[in-house]
Parts: C-alpha cells; sequence; structure tokens
C-alpha cells in the first residue's frame, strides 16, 4: 500500500474529481477533506461514510482511505505533520493537547463537523484561503497561514466537543501521554495491562491507578474497555468485517471471547447490534457510484 510523505509545513490543494484517482493510501501526515460540491463515499480504515457538500472527514497519520466518488466532487485538502502542529505556527501554548485532541479524530467516525456555528464558519475560512491561492495578492502566503492555523484549532474544537467526557483540551499532560500510549497500543493487549503501562511511564501500579482515576473519572480498565468497545461498534456499524477479523484486529483471543466481551459491555452480542444497526450500513451500500468510480467495497 502506498504511503504519502509531506515536505512543507502544510500543504493546500483544491480539485474537482469526477473519479478516484488513487486506491486505498495512507499518510505520514494530518489531512482535512473539506466537501465544497459533490456525494460520494469517504472509506477510511475499512469503514465508510457518505459524503456531500459541507462535510469535513480529518485522517490521522497511518489512516487507510479512499474515496467513492458519486457525483463530481470538489474538494479541499489540507495536509499538514505534527511538526508544524509543535512548532510555534500554532501561537498556542497547550501544543499538546491540541496534537492528542486531533490524534483522537480517528476515534470518532463521520464528519467532524457537528456544531452548527462552526460549520458556518469553516466554508467562508475554505473559500478565503482559495481566493489567496488563485489572487496571489500582497502578503497571500502570510495571510493564507493564518486562515490554516484557525482552521485547525476550529477543527480541534469540534473534536475536543465529543471526546469521552472527562478528557478535555485542559487534562494533565501526563495522564495525555497515558491517553496516547493506550491509543497507539489498544490493538496489542499486552501492552495495555496496568503493569506494562506502570512501567512504560515508571510509577508503581498503585500510583497509576489513583492518578489515572483522578484525571479521567474513570479506572484504567473502564477506559481500555470503553475504548474497545466504540472501536467495536465502529466497525459493526461502519465495515462488512466478519467477527473473527474484528477479533484478531483488536487482539481477542478469538470470536468467542469478543462476544463474551461486548456482550458483558453492552448487554447483547456483536451479532445482534449489528443487526440492529444494519440500516447505517446498508445506506451507505446502496450509494451508487458513477462509471469509472474506484471500488471501495468489496
Amino acid at each position: 500500500m502506498k504511503r504519502e510523505s509531506l515536505h512543507e509545513p502544510f500543504e493546500v490543494v483544491f480539485k474537482t474529481i469526477d473519479e478516484c484517482p488513487k486506491s486505498e493510501h495512507q499518510h505520514m501526515f494530518f489531512e482535512l477533506v473539506y466537501i465544497l460540491s459533490g456525494t460520494g463515499i469517504q472509506c477510511i480504515n475499512q469503514n465508510k461514510f457518505p459524503y456531500r457538500a459541507g462535510h469535513m472527514f480529518l485522517i490521522t497519520p497511518e489512516d487507510c482511505h479512499s474515496f467513492e466518488i458519486k457525483t463530481t466532487t470538489e474538494f479541499f485538502f489540507l495536509r499538514f505533520s505534527d511538526i508544524y502542529i509543535q512548532s510555534n505556527s500554532l501561537q498556542t501554548p497547550d501544543i499538546q493537547r491540541l496534537e492528542f485532541i486531533l490524534q483522537n479524530a480517528n476515534h470518532q467516525p463521520g464528519c467532524i463537523l457537528r456544531h452548527q456555528p462552526d460549520k458556518q464558519l469553516v466554508q467562508p475560512i475554505v473559500e478565503a484561503i482559495h481566493r489567496e491561492y488563485a489572487n496571489r495578492d500582497l502578503y497571500n502566503k502570510e495571510l493564507i497561514a493564518q486562515l490554516v492555523n484557525t482552521l485547525i484549532v476550529v477543527v480541534a474544537r469540534n473534536i475536543a466537543r465529543y471526546m469521552p467526557e472527562h478528557v478535555s483540551a485542559h487534562t494533565d499532560e501526563r495522564a495525555l501521554d497515558i491517553l496516547n500510549y493506550i491509543q497507539n497500543n489498544i490493538y496489542n493487549p499486552d501492552k495495555i495491562r496496568v503493569e506494562a503501562v506502570s512501567q512504560h511511564f515508571g510509577i508503581s501500579e498503585t500510583y497509576l491507578g489513583r492518578y489515572f482515576k483522578k484525571h479521567t473519572d474513570e479506572t484504567l480498565q473502564q477506559y481500555i474497555a470503553n475504548y474497545r468497545t466504540k472501536l467495536i461498534e465502529a466497525r459493526l456499524i461502519h465495515s462488512d468485517m466478519r467477527m473473527n477479523e474484528i477479533a484478531a484486529e483488536l487482539g481477542f483471543t478469538d470470536e468467542s471471547h469478543l462476544n463474551k466481551f461486548f456482550r458483558k459491555q453492552r448487554g447483547l452480542s456483536p451479532t445482534v447490534f449489528r443487526k440492529q444497526n444494519v440500516g447505517i450500513y446498508n445506506r451507505l451500500k446502496t450509494v451508487e457510484s458513477v462509471d469509472g468510480a474506484c471500488p471501495v467495497f468489496s
């Protein structure tokens, strides 16, 4: 699978496309995708989401994604790296928190613009960036950089609104480090056991438990269980992955282990949960592709 790199602090691209130019691929950077016009399906990590004008997706590093275009689509792409976030360009003292919030986007499926006032704010920002790129007027580079920074912060605010209730942009930095570690290793159960986490951060298991509970209002085990459950739900609703494939991806011993875990968390089996939510996924699969569109569904 092709992996793309970024050689500039940020990159802005406007494209009008009527068929998908490439198959599934991965980035080593963040990519904001804003739909100016058109309809189709965005595939992120085997999950499918319909898109239309006004929708915005955030592709995080290592995400696998592609498009299935239904009608000619005008895209706005903003690509930037974690190095850009960590630089002084964004002029915020909460860089680590901002990076954590953006990384958290790949655990919230679908369009990330869920706050209505921000939906109305994003479109004119994107249009202003487009005009500056087209006109190449005096100080256009400086103005574009400011608009890009504003857009990133608006996006982070939308993601932060839907993070776990007690995890926010104001959470202590070490707590964010622990959460980042868990998210990065969620597919490897051995690395997120209490003893492994405490050893990684050089603190005792007892202190880890107290500290994590204080800053997130839930135990480490509860957070991991809730997090894994949300990942399972996303795959059940937005993909056609088989149960044994989901079990293998998330580090369960087998399908039976997955079934027992999910039933404990939600009170019903994964199969029943999928059947209850099957309408969501079926509506995606009924979206017809235009001739020449790249296949996303197997």
